[in-house]
């Protein structure tokens, strides 16, 4: 529906900036791998228990449906103020359990605060990129996947504040997510709010996203660099708050982009000024979905009326033009493309293509994440902070990647983002056969590799639902489709890794399976069968996004023919 064009709004950029913060801090669920040793060996945990508090980790992070609701319902406000009160209740639960300042406390309750905690990340994350998608509706792909790509990045950064700030405390780490991530929310709230949409008729908007682009990269090297001189050298405390003090500016780099629109606004004056006076005379309206400008009545639009003149019958020219624009047409299911219900989508076909190519993935993927710290003992390798930070730099990678080819492709061959799913899990493929495997030097390798196809699933994902099912309900779209990540952590990290881990655990050390508490597994055969499952569910996964990629080709040719983006004409609901 239109609604007149408002003018002096400020641009949307300033809410980017601020939520480039919020999604690195929606990524608090990447840190599990850091704490969860400390957990198996001050609570006494099995690796099956561990593996399912991971599932919780996974759960949490990625059960949208609420924060989906919410973004239809109240202000990004309102949905970023539950974020931060989920993360302060259920990190501070595991802080009190992990420090022993209260002992003793049930698994239930860690497993239900654990999930409480991560699920701040959907809420954080949903907001963000709900109201910039809305924002950026003709960048989809360009802005989903810088904000994927800093919320990949946020493992990184949680690393390097564990490593140099934290010394390594796992209790120390848990306290800092439980009241810095709110302190940060409550700090950026304000900025994150609905803005008049980017119209794409910016000239200097390519450059400006170049920029973030830019400098996303030379954080995610400045992270890698300094997180493996950390490893191999003892910072000083004056070299550790210099690492610390890039660490913020490079974050703080998106808002320059406000910044210098502030300082150089001659041409967005006249621009504006302009406006103003179309405005004034009634001539622009502003349409919510695009961005397009369509002649208001009055003034010299009755010539577009044909006959119309005042005075005709009003009755007749109300019927008339509604006609005209199809009101008393027989209402329709919307077509690709258009903006579904919930309803209406989850009877798709396509849907649950890109539900389960997904679930294949993101499932596959976070099992190695969640079983990161014991994969990397289980193959000599005893430093879960690089493996970490090479994994995230991967993520990172792929998230931007993703984003920036899927969107060229698009506009260019009109291709699926899909295609790219396809590709990527054909790679997992081979990256599960060499874990199997353990070849040796390979660890760190395949471990950024997977990274990067593992990131590569959400930046595809977030613009691929709004593009097949529109904007109106993507948050909660996106929070359904996004539960493909805890089902998969579920069936592939809590019912196949942890078990077949003890197994061979208790096997080595000839203890009985349910008294492998703190037994520590070693060798290839640990996760063995694990990754050639994961193989070939990867391989499933291939079959399925070509086969959805070629179902989806049409809207792709409908939405991006002639190399730009075509806003199509919603149903008649």
């Amino acid at each position: 529906m239109a609604t007149t064009l408002k003018v002096g709004t400020r641009p949307p950029w300033v809410g980017l900036g601020a939520s480039v913060w919020l999604q690195v801090a929606s990524g608090s669920g990447y840190t599990f791998p850091l704490y969860s040793h400390s957990l198996k060996s001050v609570l006494g945990f099995t690796q099956h228990q561990l593996t399912m508090l991971g599932v919780a980790n996974d759960v949490g992070e990625n059960v949208g449906l609420l924060p989906g609701l919410a973004c239809n319902k109240l202000p990004p406000w309102v949905v970023l103020m539950v974020g931060a009160l989920a993360c302060f209740s259920g990190y501070g639960v595991l802080w009190l359990s992990l420090s022993r300042t209260v002992q003793n406390l049930p698994y239930w309750l860690l497993w239900a605060a654990l999930c409480i905690a991560t699920n701040s990340s959907a809420w954080l994350s949903t907001a963000v990129l709900v109201t910039n998608m809305r924002n950026f509706p003709r960048t989809r792909g360009t802005v989903a996947g810088i904000l994927k790509g800093y919320g990949g990045l946020s493992a990184a950064v949680f690393t390097e504040i564990y490593g140099i700030l934290l010394r390594h405390s796992s209790s120390n780490l848990l306290a800092f997510l439980s009241v810095g991530i709110p302190i940060l929310c409550f700090s950026m709230m304000y900025f994150v709010r609905p803005c008049t949409p980017a119209s794409g008729e910016d000239p200097w908007e390519h450059s400006h996203f170049l920029f973030i682009q830019a400098t996303s990269v030379v954080l995610g090297l400045f992270l890698l660099s300094t997180t493996v001189m950390g490893d191999i050298l003892s910072f000083t405390a004056t070299i550790s708050f210099l690492v610390i003090s890039l660490m913020i500016i490079l974050l703080m780099a998106p808002l320059a982009v406000p910044v210098k629109m502030t300082l150089f606004r001659s041409r967005a004056r006249r621009s504006e000024t302009l406006e103003q006076q179309v405005v004034s005379s009634g001539e622009i309206v502003h349409d919510d979905v695009d961005g397009k400008s369509t002649p208001l009545l009055g003034h010299d639009s009755s010539a577009s009326l044909g006959s119309f003149r005042d005075n005709d019958d009003p009755c007749d020219v109300d019927i008339l033009l509604a006609e005209g624009e199809g009101a008393v047409k027989k209402k329709r299911r919307p077509k690709r493309g258009e903006d579904f219900t919930f309803l209406e989508a989850i009877v798709k076909a396509d849907f649950w293509l890109l539900f389960l190519v997904y679930f294949v993935g993101v499932g596959s993927g976070v099992t190695v994440l969640n079983n990161m710290a014991q994969i990397g003992i289980a193959q000599g390798a005893h430093d879960t902070t690089l493996l970490l930070s090479f994994f995230s730099f991967g993520n990172f990678v792929g998230r931007l990647g993703g984003g920036v080819l899927s969107e060229h492709f698009v506009r260019t061959r009109t291709m699926p983002r899909t295609v790219w799913m396809s590709w990527t899990q054909a790679i997992m493929i081979l990256i599960y056969l060499i874990f199997a495997y353990a070849f040796k030097g390979t660890l760190l390798v395949v471990t950024a590799l997977l990274g990067i196809c593992y990131g590569i699933q959400f930046s595809i994902m977030v613009p691929t639902v709004s593009e097949i099912f529109g904007l109106k309900h993507f948050g909660l779209l996106l929070g359904f489709i996004s539960l493909g990540n805890p089902v998969g952590a579920f069936l592939f990290s809590g019912l196949l890794a942890g078990y077949i881990y003890d197994k061979e655990a208790a096997k080595q050390h000839g203890v009985a399976l349910l008294k492998a508490t703190t037994v520590s597994c070693l060798g290839p055969d640990c996760f063995r069968i694990t990754f050639l499952v994961l193989a070939g569910v990867s391989s499933l996964g291939v079959v399925l996004s070509i086969i959805l990629s070629i179902r989806i080709k049409p809207v792709y040719q409908m939405l991006y023919s002639g190399g730009s983006f075509r806003q199509p004409q919603s149903s008649n609901h």
